[in-house]
């Protein structure tokens, strides 16, 4: 593939912005990466069956939007 042959599109879904992750589309029509990404923002939100401790407490993630360590919440980076 050249890079003429990218469509502007493709190009729109790598960018996980702020527009993007609010929208309405559903997760299945976005990329992996700019998924993720919108979780970490706290856009979306987390389905998860593991729990993590915030403050003092262990919370369940499931379905509440929480913000990763690199946008300023308190979850950790595991990468």
């Amino acid at each position: 593939m050249k890079i003429s042959d990218i469509d502007e599109t493709i190009i729109q879904d790598w960018q996980a912005t702020a527009s993007l992750c609010k929208s309405s589309r559903p997760d299945s029509d976005l990329g992996a990466s700019a998924l993720a990404s919108c979780k970490s923002q706290g856009h979306r939100s987390r389905k998860s069956r593991v729990k993590h401790t915030i403050g003092k407490k262990r919370v369940d993630i499931s379905g509440k939007k929480i913000r990763g360590k690199k946008y300023g919440g308190p979850l950790p980076d595991w990468s």
